[in-house]
């Protein structure tokens, strides 16, 4: 069915091997038996987490983010160690190191590909509830703050447009989906 869109790469070079990213130009031939360059920001991925306490609060940090110099308000989240490390373990790892807490209950929400456009990255969100507290571990480039807010109000900020972080957007709004249906 999407054969005729389809391209196929014939040629692909390494051209960048950074601390997260990758670049590599690869040369696809066009449907129309074309050459066209295309130039792809290879990451490991990543896992990110809805946690949710018993009261409907959301745990969100707040870090800067040096490529769009700001503050971003955010689900926790983080890189894979691996493209093989299991994602849900990468997840429950990600919510302890940045909160402290651990959840007993554990739902996949998705995964997205957050900019097709230029970058392969992909992040896997979850749900987690049952949450118990404990003591975060963050990297120790990792400086942030946690926050919880209300679900309904963070739907509320998000429909406001008062959240940028993609990632937090699209699985806060399936999380509230599922709890409130």
């Amino acid at each position: 069915m999407n054969e005729n869109i389809m391209e196929r790469t014939v040629d692909s070079k390494r051209v960048f091997d950074g601390l997260i990213l990758h670049i590599d130009h690869i040369t696809n031939e066009l449907p129309n038996g074309k050459l066209a360059a295309r130039e792809i920001a290879r990451h490991v991925g990543a896992s990110a987490v809805v946690p949710v306490d018993a009261s409907g609060s959301v745990w969100l940090v707040k870090q800067f983010r040096a490529p769009i110099d700001r503050v971003l308000l955010e689900i926790p989240a983080g890189k894979l160690d691996s493209k093989d490390e299991d994602r849900l373990l990468a997840a429950k790892r990600e919510l302890q190191e940045e909160t402290g807490l651990t959840a007993a209950s554990w739902t996949h929400l998705t995964d997205i590909v957050t900019t097709p456009g230029f970058s392969d990255e992909r992040i896997s969100l979850y749900l987690a509830r049952e949450l118990s507290a404990g003591e975060s571990h963050p990297d120790a480039d990792e400086f942030l703050n946690v926050e919880r807010v209300p679900l309904k109000t963070l739907v509320e900020m998000i429909m406001r447009g008062e959240v940028a972080d993609s990632k937090t957007v699209c699985a806060v709004l399936m999380a509230d989906k599922i709890i409130n249906g």
